[in-house]
């Protein structure tokens, strides 16, 4: 290693250092989903984003060697790259596009707060990426089918209900299965109850969840549902009474969007031709709703149900298998050991540290878990 010609702050090595493996990990990524895709065209692009990320990765190797620091060896990617790898094999690119642009977001994110030559021509790239993954989310699929738009799948899913739904519906189902079960384990204990009891209280909780879970979340659903619906039939109307001052609402529109006013009212006037077009611009860009994903009531309600019966299993089961403390340590264990994945998965669409997200939410059931334990112990002894 020559002597340092560039002189970094210890922040800076560090921000260098956590780029370099951001964009190492961003190569590995590319490179095996340019392997996966069938199509030739969207493994084209992937090899392409990946020569991108190749080259920036080069860029911090250089600056700190520059500095003289040492390039560590790449150790291999993160588990949620590796995650997204295997998830790709295994469904498809397609499938796991909102979580690679998820991790672009973060790269988009790191970059902003660093102001330096290398950042603006690395930040000129990734804006070049968010293109390519618009272009291949619009392209049809081999079979001439339209693809699903995904580059807004996190805030479709929160609108739709359905993910939302089932990711709320396992948690709950874990905590409060979980609370209950030791609760009344704790009361079982005090007053030398068998396993019948905390069987009896898990089933009747399972099942009382399950379904209060799946009602709330379809009457929730169908009620926002409806009021969409409502709120777009008042567009469509007004479209059809009062189309001069619609149009002159789409010009004002664009014209807010930095459009000079000639272009807008001609913008306007050309939408306006077709009630069908007008009324989706309307919808979308006053009302902010997509008007082919207002939410699924049943499908919410299906979600939450089979999340909620699948995370109130996990505490249950041992008690069905077992007895005793045996039962009462796996129920536990397996319990914060769900709670911590459900938490992780989480953070595959959030980009926060997947560590971080799975011990809160493992934190969040042991404390709920200890209070419900104690406080079935002390109506146990009470009672006895």
């Amino acid at each position: 290693m020559g002597p340092a010609t560039l002189e970094l702050t210890e922040k800076e090595r560090e921000a260098s250092l956590a780029n370099l493996k951001l964009e190492r990990d961003a190569v590995v990524l590319y490179d095996r989903l340019a392997e996966i895709e069938k199509d030739s065209d969207r493994a084209a692009a992937f090899r392409r984003i990946a020569g991108n990320e190749r080259r920036h990765a080069e860029i911090w190797a250089t600056r700190l060697e520059q500095a003289g620091a040492t390039v560590p060896a790449f150790d291999g990617p993160r588990i949620r790259v590796r995650t997204i790898i295997w998830l790709a094999r295994m469904f498809g690119t397609n499938a796991v596009s909102d979580l690679v642009q998820a991790l672009e977001g973060d790269e988009e994110e790191a970059y902003a707060s660093q102001l330096t030559p290398e950042t603006a021509s690395i930040a000129a790239d990734e804006r070049e990426h968010a293109q390519i993954w618009e272009e291949l989310n619009a392209r049809p699929d081999p079979k001439g089918h339209p693809r699903k738009r995904r580059d807004e799948a996190w805030h479709r899913g929160g609108r739709s209900g359905t993910l939302r739904a089932a990711i709320f519906g396992a948690n709950d189902g874990l905590v409060s299965n979980l609370s209950l079960v030791m609760g009344v384990a704790g009361a079982a204990a005090a007053t030398s109850s068998g396993n019948q009891l905390i069987v009896l209280a898990g089933i009747a909780g399972l099942l009382a969840g399950s379904f209060s879970m799946a009602a709330g979340e379809y009457i929730s659903m169908q009620s926002q549902r409806e009021l969409f619906e409502r709120q777009i039939e008042l567009e469509r109307e007004e479209l059809r009474v009062m189309p001069e001052q619609e149009e002159a609402e789409l010009a004002a529109l664009y014209r807010r969007k930095g459009i000079p006013d000639a272009d807008a009212r001609r913008m306007a006037h050309h939408l306006m031709a077709d009630p069908d077009i007008a009324l989706d611009t309307k919808v979308r860009e006053e009302l902010g709703l997509d008007p082919a994903e207002l939410g699924s009531p049943w499908g919410a309600a299906a979600g939450s149900f089979l999340a909620f019966v699948v995370g109130a299993s996990v505490p249950l089961i041992p008690y069905l298998l077992a007895d005793g403390t045996a039962a009462f340590i796996a129920s536990l264990g397996f319990s914060l050991l769900a709670l911590f994945l459900v938490g992780a998965a989480v953070s595959l669409l959030t980009g926060k540290s997947a560590w971080r997200s799975g011990l809160r939410q493992m934190g969040i059931g042991s404390l709920a878990a200890a209070v419900t334990f104690a406080v079935g112990s002390f109506i146990g002894l009470a009672a006895s």
